[in-house]
């Protein structure tokens, strides 16, 4: 998922940011936000690892087949979660993009990119994540007036519209991480 340089750290920083923020939910008071967190935080570490441009980093074959194995454990857990909870979907859709592309490197001669995905595949990825992106967009745009809260002081860890940031975040990392495949 290697792209240009400046891209590529900038790629790099977003989703690290974005597990940083997810790690800081983990300490929620809100059982559902603690739930999402643990495996969103692991997705933006891992989509921030992917993105190390080639020249810092260049993991050798096996850690694909690696990335690919944690992803589809990811995956299969929110597949499970996803019972309860219809967001869990996002997730396991997520988890997939992050096997499918961890596999078009593997599959890769010398892990290179470019023609390594299949076009139909990528571009049913690209469409739901650009929608994601669409739709979280509108949802974070304020309408009419301002909200307060009704207990008091909000903690960090507990703010619903950071952690649609977040998601958000990583859906567009998730975009420009498709294109290079």
């Amino acid at each position: 998922m290697h792209g240009p340089g400046s891209a590529s750290w900038l790629l790099v920083s977003l989703c690290a940011a974005s597990g940083i923020y997810c790690l800081l939910r983990m300490r929620s008071r809100v059982e559902e936000q603690r739930r999402a967190a643990g495996g969103e935080a692991l997705m933006g570490f891992g989509m921030a690892l992917m993105a190390v441009p080639a020249a810092v980093l260049s993991p050798p074959r096996g850690a694909w087949f690696a990335y690919a194995a944690v992803f589809a454990a990811i995956g299969l857990r929110a597949a499970w979660t996803t019972r309860r909870s219809a967001h869990h979907a996002h997730h396991l859709v997520g988890a997939a993009a992050m096997v499918y592309m961890s596999a078009a490197m593997l599959a890769a001669p010398d892990g290179g990119h470019g023609d390594t995905g299949v076009p139909v595949l990528t571009g049913a990825l690209l469409l739901y994540f650009t929608a994601h992106v669409l739709a979280s967009g509108a949802r974070l745009a304020p309408v009419g007036a301002v909200v307060t809260p009704e207990a008091g002081v909000i903690r960090w860890a507990d703010r619903p519209e950071l952690a649609l940031v977040c998601r958000l975040a990583m859906s567009m990392g998730m975009i420009a991480m498709l294109l290079t495949l």
